[in-house]
């Protein structure tokens, strides 16, 4: 990477313009007065980055410092986009150093044979299906050793210990695996070195596309003109003690000058906060690792996440929105921000997991360990709350309802099957995974759907609360209906956390009108797996059809994120079974995840019986954020349901301004503008004074022996339950089919 940068030379010169080439291959970053300068080769100064430490300044979001034997060079970019390419380019190139990696050293025999990406993909899964197993027959050993004597069990301890160091082993070689693949091979093409404004081309390696190509910094090339001379690396990092001005731009057309003097700062003299410490013990993450590329100035830290909602100060006005560059909030016509148009754009940028994350990953679990308690980097997250990915269930309201209007029991277990299998793609659109806020206790999400088809006039009260919903009426009513101001005819939806250790979250649905309820209770753990993150969803869920008794209790499947070293995306795997106690009919699915080697992703199988029958009257197969197809026994086919055809219908949410504190999209109102103004660092900030209100919190409930009483539901067994189902309300009972 190659282009302009000011350093910091001293007091009476300040700030000067520099031409700076960062080579990767040799990890230096050398500094040139000017352009010509470089394409001669006189150097002004050369940084060795191995074992070096970038700092930034949280006041200062263009400057950055580079801690070498002994020396501290400062360096300050023209933007914040700038700035990250710079230091997310540095912190490569560290991390090569730090792990002996030199593509230079390598060898190219053209006469070898090149091993393919196919066959390389091969041997990786391969290693981490061999992790799996080693991990399966950990947990059988472990399972088998409650029922043996004290002296077999010391002898699988010793067993278990050596399997452990070995897991060890495999983790550790499956991930630099993947990583030398990735610098081999990148998502995005060829291994090509990044410039901001190149001087030269590297010539193009001759071959099959389809192996994998070496980059063209591996071969032997020939010295072009433009090329720098000066290329030896130098025993130690230094700097020119010539203090005459250079300009590094070439062209005032092309590079245009800042209109200001640029001055040091007073940070600069401070300790830098440590941005990944590299050639320590233990490197360290932080959240600017993650997706900021877009250019820009440096307006964005005027934002305050901790001021109230009014006009923001000094920020550029367009309208109805302030904006930086490309990326618009919208406001209100006072200036206040407008938190509702920011929860409603869901457009998640993709987001790439750098080599940092992992390492941050690795340095905090093992294998098969919970991720429940491991702080995860903000800008993987996604711009809402769980609680409110659980209303996505309920993104086709009309197919939810529609069972209670047919006759058969068979058809309405069709229809409720068709309904579940259509329940997923809403809240996993997004081809990049992203992992939604952890809800925190006591938290709940309040929403309405207007049905098509049942809803007579389209209510306009979710966006017009007046003050009499916070009359006392409205409050008593709240105990037969926690969204009293929606009429029979909507769908509404509750959610809570009703425990944090371990994370829990309920739901509740409720049509007045058409009888149907919908309570659901989940317990989500997540296990960390090497190359991929698994989430289980353990509970259940049960539709009650009230005009006809009957209840429908399905289960839910696992979520996986996959390819966490490069885009991360998501897919469901495992065994789910819906039944009806009253009438015998039940539906087994299974979520099929990718094979290691060929097939597709996010498949489905069902089957579905009738009651005591063994033989399947209907099979289904497909894809379920896709189309999927129905067979009947007696050989008719059909479309069953197709995800991409159907309309999702749009929840209805109160205003952030009229939601109580408690609820998510206010609770996390911050956190979204950051993630949305792409400032991740106010993002981070508001999360762990969320986070921190939640620790004190319950240190106040421990001291005073308080133990916490969710207000909407109450445990029975191992679910959770609304406390005024409709159901409870109209005295309506179910009662099981005889055996």
């Amino acid at each position: 990477m190659e282009g302009t940068l000011s350093k910091w030379t001293n007091v009476v010169k300040g700030w000067q313009y520099r031409w700076c080439v960062l080579d990767d291959i040799s990890g230096t970053l050398s500094y040139y007065t000017s352009r010509e300068k470089m394409v001669r080769g006189v150097r002004r100064g050369c940084v060795r980055l191995k074992g070096a430490m970038i700092g930034i300044d949280d006041e200062d979001n263009l400057t950055f410092t580079v801690t070498v034997d002994g020396k501290t060079f400062h360096f300050q970019a023209r933007t914040r986009a700038d700035r990250e390419l710079w230091i997310r380019a540095l912190e490569d190139t560290i991390q090569k150093q730090l792990f002996g990696y030199r593509v230079n050293q390598i060898q190219v025999n053209n006469d070898a044979v090149v091993p393919t990406l196919e066959s390389f993909d091969k041997k990786l899964g391969e290693a981490d299906a061999y992790l799996q197993l080693l991990i399966e027959q950990t947990k059988n050993l472990e399972v088998k050793m409650n029922s043996m004597c004290e002296e077999d069990k010391a002898h699988c301890e010793c067993i278990i210990s050596e399997t452990n160091k070995l897991m060890d082993q495999v983790k550790h070689s499956i991930v630099m695996l993947q990583i030398a693949k990735n610098t081999a091979f990148p998502v995005n093409g060829s291994y090509r070195t990044t410039s901001v404004s190149t001087d030269y081309d590297f010539p193009s390696l001759e071959g099959d596309t389809g192996s994998i190509e070496y980059g063209a910094e591996c071969e032997e090339r020939p010295r072009r003109d433009s090329q720098p001379m000066d290329n030896d690396i130098p025993d130690v990092s230094y700097s020119s003690s010539e203090d005459d001005f250079y300009d590094a731009y070439e062209d005032e057309e092309e590079w245009s000058k800042p209109s200001r003097k640029i001055e040091p700062v007073p940070a600069m003299r401070r300790k830098y906060k440590n941005r990944i410490l590299v050639g320590g013990s233990e490197p360290v993450l932080d959240a600017h690792s993650g997706n900021l590329t877009q250019s820009g100035s440096s307006d964005l830290n005027q934002i305050s996440l901790d001021t109230t909602d009014r006009t923001i100060a000094n920020m550029p006005k367009k309208k109805d929105s302030y904006s930086k560059d490309n990326i618009v909030v919208p406001t209100y016509s006072d200036g206040s921000i407008n938190y509702d148009a920011i929860y409603e754009d869901q457009d998640e940028s993709d987001v790439t997991m750098q080599g940092s994350v992992v390492t941050h990953l690795i340095s905090q679990v093992k294998i098969g360990m919970d991720l429940t308690k491991v702080a995860l980097p903000t800008f993987i997250l996604e711009k809402r709350s769980l609680l409110e990915m659980y209303a996505d269930y309920l993104a086709h309201p009309d197919l939810f309802l529609k069972a209670n209007d047919l006759e058969t029991p068979e058809e309405r277990m069709v229809q409720i099957v068709r309904w579940y299998l259509s329940s997923y793609h809403a809240g996993r659109n997004s081809a990049v995974a992203k992992k939604p806020y952890n809800p925190i206790l006591g938290e709940i999400f309040r929403c309405h759907w207007d049905v098509p088809g049942i809803t007579a006039e389209e209510s306009e009260l979710s966006n017009d609360i007046t003050a009499q919903n916070n009359s006392e009426a409205a409050v008593i009513n709240e105990e037969e209906n926690p969204l009293p101001w929606t009429d029979p005819d909507q769908l509404i939806f509750l959610a809570e956390q009703v425990s944090h250790h371990p994370p829990i979250s309920a739901f509740y649905a409720e049509h007045k009108t058409k009888k149907v309820t919908f309570c659901a209770n989940v317990w989500t753990k997540s296990k960390f797996l090497g190359l991929s993150v698994a989430v289980h969803h353990v509970g259940q869920g049960i539709v009650r059809l009230l005009k006809h008794k009957e209840e429908y209790i399905s289960t839910f499947p696992s979520g996986y994120g996959r390819s966490i070293l490069t885009v991360p995306w998501i897919e469901l795997g495992g065994s789910v079974t819906i039944s009806c106690p009253q009438t015998g009919y039940h539906c087994d699915i299974e979520f099929h995840t990718k094979p290691f080697y060929g097939g597709k992703k996010h498949r489905i199988t069902a089957e579905v019986f009738g009651p005591k029958t063994k033989k399947a009257f209907l099979t289904i197969s497909g894809e379920w954020n896709g189309s999927m197809e129905a067979k009947w026994a007696d050989g008719r086919t059909e479309l069953f349901v197709d995800t991409k055809a159907i309309e999702v219908i749009k929840k209805r949410v109160r205003k952030v301004a009229e939601q109580d504190t408690n609820e998510s999209r206010y609770i996390w109102k911050k956190v979204t503008l950051g993630l949305k103004v792409d400032n991740v660092d106010q993002a981070s900030q508001a999360k762990a004074e969320i986070e921190q209100k939640q620790r004190n919190e319950a240190e106040v409930r421990k001291e005073s022996n308080e133990v916490w009483i969710p207000r909407w539901f109450v445990q029975n067994g191992e679910n959770w339950e609304y406390k005024s189902p409709l159901e409870k309300r109209l005295g309506v009972t179910f009662e099981s089919m005889p055996s």
